[in-house]
């Protein structure tokens, strides 16, 4: 009856501490760092961006056909940021607020 009652005693002492049940936390991995991705267009075909251009379009038109480019229109508060990607264009309008020309910037 002796070899009965140690082992319960040993087992009821560390249910008690909670370090014989309990499994030991693991720890969680340090979050993934994603980068920021660019989500601006550029303009790679210039000629193509140059043709369209020739048309007149409407600012609407324009934002519909090149949704990433950042069209700037006379009277717009742009910053004075420097962009050699192509992915700014400063718009000149006719009478009837059709892009006649422009720049990148």
């Amino acid at each position: 009856m002796r070899w009965l009652i140690a082992p319960l005693a040993v087992v009821a002492t560390t249910l008690g501490t909670g370090t014989a049940c309990m499994p030991k936390p693991v720890p969680e991995p340090p979050p993934k760092v994603v980068p920021a991705l660019d989500v601006r267009a550029r303009v790679t075909d210039v000629e193509a961006f140059e043709a369209f251009i020739a048309t007149h379009p409407t600012p609407g038109r324009f934002r519909a056909e090149y949704p990433g480019i950042t069209l700037v229109l006379p009277g717009d508060i742009a910053t004075k940021e420097l962009r050699l990607d192509r992915s700014r264009y400063f718009a000149e309008l006719d009478e009837e607020g059709r892009i006649i020309g422009g720049r990148f910037s």
